[in-house]
């Protein structure tokens, strides 16, 4: 673990009976990322798609993730030569930047092996964060808990890595969500609006659907061009998109990104989120002024709802 992953790490187990099938396992991080950032980074389907695999030889396919009271997360852990592990979450509580409670059931071959009760509770400021995780395990078939101080303590520095690269936007415009979906999400609209002040967006296909994609050029006020591809994953009418960033129609992604829209009072917040491909990636955009120009584009949709 390097040193700007986690300042504080810990660990410990206190098994509840002499056959250590229940036990309560805490684990502990110190992330240089904003309050606002790790609670994305915990909470967005597309960002816990970045850092859910432990280990690179694991690979986790989601089937569902529906990140709210109520809504379920599944999905199956793959290594090679070994059965698929599926994990459901159910989301109990959900207290922004503060709190989440979600149940947990770990399955092979439909055999149960484990249920838990998973508490995250989470603090900080404008420049760093810290995440406590409390698990509070019941092993059916064999017992989990080594497996779980593995799993959790591997996931969770590859959250605080993913935090430490990741950019959130927000803002709430006064208009409701419908029309502000609307806007977004329709490939005549989108355009005309999308990019910092004084950028145009030239568009080559246009596709705003799961499985879409949108290939177009940003063009700055001096001319200077700048091919995008977006590549859509995940279209949640009204809720929420899920996409890849490229340099260029099949080039390389430089970042997960997504969106979400929230009812609030009649008017919608927007968040719009980014986990940089690299760190180096992240430190290159906020040089250049992404939050800003973000912020300007965030903007730029305001004034068109506005106008409508």
């Amino acid at each position: 673990m390097t040193q700007n992953l986690a300042t504080n790490s810990a660990t410990r187990a206190a098994p509840d009976d002499r056959n250590g099938r229940f036990a309560t396992l805490t684990f502990e991080r110190d992330v240089a990322a904003p309050l606002a950032v790790l609670w994305e980074a915990w909470t967005a389907p597309a960002a816990r798609a970045v850092w859910a695999a432990p280990m690179p030889s694991v690979t986790v396919e989601f089937l569902e993730a529906d990140t709210r009271v109520g809504g379920r997360e599944v999905s199956l852990c793959k290594v090679e030569g070994q059965p698929d592990i599926r994990c459901e979450d159910g989301w109990l509580a959900l207290q922004p930047a503060v709190c989440s409670v979600n149940y947990e059931v770990i399955s092979s071959g439909g055999v149960t092996q484990s249920v838990a009760l998973v508490t995250a509770d989470i603090s900080g400021t404008h420049e760093r964060s810290r995440l406590v995780l409390t698990v509070q395990l019941s092993s059916l078939a064999e017992d989990m808990e080594a497996g779980y101080r593995e799993g959790f303590g591997a996931g969770l520095d590859n959250l605080a890595g993913a935090a430490e690269r990741t950019m959130v936007l927000q803002r709430v415009i006064q208009a409701p969500r419908t029309i502000v979906w609307g806007a977004w999400m329709n490939p005549e609209t989108l355009p005309q609006w999308w990019g910092p002040d004084g950028f145009s967006c030239r568009t080559k296909r246009i596709d705003l659907r799961t499985g879409g994609e949108w290939v177009f050029d940003m063009i700055a006020p001096d001319g200077t061009v700048f091919p995008n591809h977006h590549l859509y994953n995940e279209v949640r009418p009204e809720e929420r998109i899920g996409y890849t960033l490229h340099w260029g129609e099949n080039g390389p992604k430089h970042a997960d990104a997504w969106a979400s829209f929230e009812d609030q009072d009649g008017a919608t917040k927007v968040t719009l989120g980014m986990v940089f491909s690299t760190a180096a990636e992240f430190q290159e955009a906020k040089g250049f002024g992404a939050v800003e120009l973000g912020l300007q584009t965030l903007g730029k949709l305001e004034r068109f709802v506005a106008s409508r």
